[in-house]
């Protein structure tokens, strides 16, 4: 099956459209800013300052944004205020406390981000007169995760052990009761709103320098001839290219815009079944792609539950939008650590490369 989302489709979709982005300076939301502005979008951003300066979006250009702005999603009056004078076509909600160590640090902030901010957007979409679609990005680990071998389907029982992935399965809770109570599918053509939950599996590539991550814990590593420190190597994940899910959403959003209602519920976007990798094996990737490097497991039996075993089914994404992914879990190692032994000088053009080179796979 060929993917069917490229640079032609995303330009059709979102040229000269305006585009609301929440968690616009983080990892996520800035390389979905990088193809949308390759898209021709007029886009605005609303998040918290970038935590690191030397992040993706704190290396690219201006990108010819409409307007960023540094503010809580938890400020509801702030958010609806700057929402509604953008008046935007689409939305994708970034916006998050993203971090499982962290979550057990920060609990209740972490649910106050991840679920008020999201119903704090959603209550400001209701107050939005145009026609506009919503793309919520949620996380894989929104499942009741029994870590057995099965890959977890869009209909299966949501949970979440720790902090960030119960908030993130409450926040799902939050979008299907908005979606059955204002923006019913049914009646689109009345009320013109399209609402949707993106749930991704482990995301990594370049500019991401997040604490208690893989990638950047080992880039840091290499960068610095350290020997790299690993938690918990044989649990496996869905790992994946940050271009993956991003370009997953994008398609989706503009497939919705049409609108359609049968896109309007949640979709997997994760790697295919036979490509999950064991932390061990993506280390010992990462090192062979960099050229040196060594490692050493640092797990501990006190430390905070982390899930041991997490896979995605993909089949809806597949079937319904034609997606599928164009990389392999090794070739996104690749693609990451190319990206971090460039110089911060070369970073951000090497960014465009790399979104060009995705879509000419």
């Amino acid at each position: 099956m060929e993917n069917l989302v490229n640079l032609h489709r995303l330009q059709e979709f979102y040229a000269d459209k305006k585009v609301f982005i929440t968690g616009h300076t983080g990892f996520k939301g800035a390389w979905a800013m990088a193809c949308l502005y390759l898209a021709g979008a007029r886009i605005k951003g609303y998040s918290l300052a970038p935590e690191y300066d030397n992040g993706l979006f704190g290396i690219l250009p201006s990108l010819q944004m409409a307007e960023s702005c540094i503010a809580d999603i938890r400020d509801k009056d702030r958010l609806q205020k700057e929402l509604l004078s953008f008046q935007p076509d689409f939305i994708f909600h970034f916006a998050a406390q993203p971090l499982v160590r962290r979550s057990y640090g920060i609990p209740a902030e972490t649910f106050d981000t991840n679920v008020t901010g999201t119903a704090n957007l959603l209550e400001a979409v209701t107050r939005l007169k145009n026609k506009c679609t919503v793309v919520i990005i949620t996380t894989d680990k929104v499942y009741e995760n029994k870590e057995t071998n099965i890959l977890y389907t869009e209909d299966d029982k949501l949970g979440g052990h720790d902090p960030y992935s119960a908030s993130k399965a409450c926040a799902e809770l939050v979008v299907s009761s908005f979606r059955d109570s204002f923006f019913n599918p049914g009646k689109v053509d009345a009320h013109g709103k399209a609402i949707v939950s993106v749930r991704a599996g482990n995301v990594i590539g370049g500019g991401d320098w997040s604490e208690d991550r893989i990638i950047p814990d080992i880039a840091r590593a290499l960068l610095k001839g350290q020997v790299i420190e690993v938690r918990n190597p044989l649990s496996v994940r869905p790992w994946q290219h940050v271009l993956e899910p991003v370009t997953g959403y994008l398609l989706l959003g503009g497939l919705l815009h049409h609108p359609q209602k049968r896109y309007a519920k949640s979709y997997n976007f994760g790697p295919l079944p036979d490509d999950h990798l064991q932390v061990k094996e993506l280390v010992e990737t990462a090192i062979t792609q960099w050229g040196s490097g060594s490692w050493v497991d640092r797990s501990s039996p006190t430390a905070v539950h982390e899930a041991g075993l997490l896979m995605l089914d993909i089949t809806r994404a597949k079937n319904d939008l034609c997606w599928i992914p164009r990389l392999t879990a090794r070739q996104a190692v690749q693609w990451s650590l190319e990206w971090y032994k460039l110089s911060p000088d070369l970073q951000a053009d090497y960014t465009f490369s790399q979104i060009k080179s995705y879509f000419a796979l």
